[in-house]
C-alpha cells in the first residue's frame, strides 16, 4: 500500500470517525484500514488518532495532517482531471472567510448556483468577525472589509462599500431623529475600537469633500462587529456600517437609516489571498465567483442610489 492510499483511508477514517464504516465505504477489510493508519502514525512518528471502544477522534496533530491531507489530495486530483473538461469538474475543498453580513446578505444567497455548476466542490465558510490568520488556519482567501494591513497577502480589490448610519426604531421613540450633524450632540454613538482602551474616533462623516470626524457620547464601547450590531439593535445609539451587511435588517424594519446625507467614507472590499504560484483551479474559480457576485451586489446598490 503506497502512502496516498494511506492518506486516502486516514482522511475517510477520519470523517466517519470510524474504522469499521471507513472500510465499509472504502470497500476493504476493517484490519487494512487500521493498518494503513498505524503505518502512517509510524511513518510520521506521531499519534494521529485516539481510538476507545466507543469512539475514534482525531488528536491535535491529526486534526492538523487531517487539513493538510484533503488538500493534497484534492490538489492530486485536480492535476489527475486537468485535461478532462467535464461539467461540474471542480473538486475537493475551498477554505474562505467573511463578515457575517456579508455572508448573509451577499454570498450565501448566491451559493446553491455555484454548487449546482460544481456538485463536487466542498465549501467552508468561516464568518466569525475575527481577523483570521489566513496561513495559519489554512483559509485559501479572505473577503475583507476594511484597509488592507497585511503585506505578506496578495490583495484584489473588488470595490467600495457604502456605509449608512443605522439606529433601532426603539431609539428613535426615545430620542428622536437627527436631522443635521448639529443635532448629535444630543445623541448617542455605539463607539467601536479594536482594542478595549483605545481612545474610539466619534461619528464619522464626509463634508464638502473632506472627513469629518464629530466626538460623541455613548455608554458603550464594543471591539467585535457582533456586539456592535446587538447594541445598535437594543437602541443603545447609532453605529455606522457597511450598508450591505444590514441590508436586510433595514428592509425588515429593525434598523432605520438615519441622515442618508452625512455617511462615513466607503469602505474598500479586498479578496485576500497568501502569495502562491500555481492557485488550484477550484480556489482561482471561487474566487472569480466571488468577485463577480460582489461586483453585482455592489452595482445594484449604486444603481438603487
Amino acid at each position: 500500500m503506497n502512502p496516498l492510499e494511506r492518506m486516502r483511508i486516514f482522511t475517510r477514517v477520519a470523517e466517519l470517525a470510524s474504522f469499521t464504516q471507513a472500510a465499509d465505504t472504502l470497500g476493504l477489510p476493517k484490519a487494512s484500514t487500521s493498518t494503513a493508519v498505524q503505518q502512517l502514525e509510524t511513518q510520521l512518528g506521531t499519534r494521529l488518532l485516539h481510538r476507545t471502544t466507543r469512539r475514534v477522534q482525531l488528536t491535535q496533530d491529526g486534526q492538523a495532517y487531517y487539513e493538510r491531507c484533503k488538500d493534497l489530495l484534492a490538489d492530486l486530483d485536480e492535476l489527475q482531471a486537468m485535461f478532462q473538461h467535464r461539467e461540474g469538474g471542480l473538486q475537493g475543498r475551498v477554505r474562505i472567510d467573511m463578515s457575517t453580513g456579508m455572508a448573509r446578505n451577499v454570498v450565501v444567497p448566491r451559493l446553491p448556483e455555484l454548487l449546482a455548476r460544481h456538485p463536487a466542490l466542498e465549501l467552508e465558510l468561516s464568518s466569525t468577525e475575527r481577523r483570521v490568520d489566513l496561513v495559519r488556519e489554512g483559509f485559501d482567501c479572505v473577503l475583507r472589509t476594511g484597509a488592507v494591513v497585511d503585506a505578506s497577502l496578495v490583495a484584489r480589490p473588488l470595490g467600495q462599500a457604502r456605509q449608512v448610519n443605522c439606529v433601532s426604531p426603539g431609539y428613535l421613540r426615545q430620542h428622536g431623529t437627527p436631522q443635521s450633524l448639529d443635532d448629535l450632540g444630543h445623541h448617542r454613538l455605539v463607539h467601536f475600537v479594536n482594542t478595549l482602551g483605545a481612545r474610539a474616533t466619534g461619528f464619522e462623516a464626509v463634508v464638502d469633500g473632506a472627513l469629518l470626524v464629530l466626538p460623541m457620547p455613548g455608554a458603550i464601547t464594543v471591539n467585535n462587529a457582533e456586539a456592535y450590531m446587538a447594541s445598535c439593535l437594543a437602541g443603545l445609539g447609532i453605529i455606522q456600517v457597511p450598508r450591505l451587511g444590514v441590508v436586510d435588517l433595514l428592509a425588515r424594519g429593525e434598523l432605520v437609516e438615519v441622515l442618508p446625507q452625512h455617511t462615513a467614507p466607503p469602505m474598500p472590499l479586498t479578496l485576500m489571498y497568501a502569495t502562491r504560484r500555481h492557485l488550484p483551479r477550484r480556489v482561482r474559480v471561487v474566487m472569480d465567483w466571488l468577485a463577480a457576485v460582489v461586483a453585482e451586489h455592489l452595482a445594484a446598490e449604486t444603481a438603487a442610489g
